[in-house]
């Protein structure tokens, strides 16, 4: 079984940084694409960044310059670093990530999501 496990969400005032992590662990052969997601209340879930294996990167315009994806191959972990924090960035940000286990059926990667960690930009 594969678990994704973020942390580092949590209350920071407009224009302050907060970075995440989630770390991918369990029955992995190898992790593919992974990215971050938030959901607003009231909206629906949006792409933030993301990251493949190779490191290319793709950021939603709304955080460009801001926030910066990276990952560890090595802890099969991804980071969001975000900086200029701004009250809307206000959302739960959810972990995901293309894997493909080590006993797996195929060599087809699966979609898995973190339980979600919240960002509140608040004064």
């Amino acid at each position: 079984q594969v678990q994704l496990a973020e942390s580092g969400g949590g209350l920071v005032q407009p224009g302050g940084s907060l970075r995440l992590s989630c770390a991918a662990s369990g029955n992995i052969f190898s992790v593919n694409a992974m990215g971050w997601y938030r959901q607003a209340p009231g909206k629906q879930r949006e792409l933030v960044a993301s990251i493949t294996s190779g490191s290319r990167t793709v950021y939603a315009e709304f955080v460009k310059g801001r926030f910066t994806i990276s990952r560890d191959n090595a802890k099969n972990t991804v980071y969001l670093q975000m900086n200029s924090l701004k009250p809307e960035d206000t959302a739960v940000y959810y972990c995901n990530a293309d894997i493909i286990m080590s006993s797996g059926p195929s060599l087809r990667g699966m979609n898995y999501w973190g339980k979600g960690s919240l960002v509140t930009v608040s004064s």
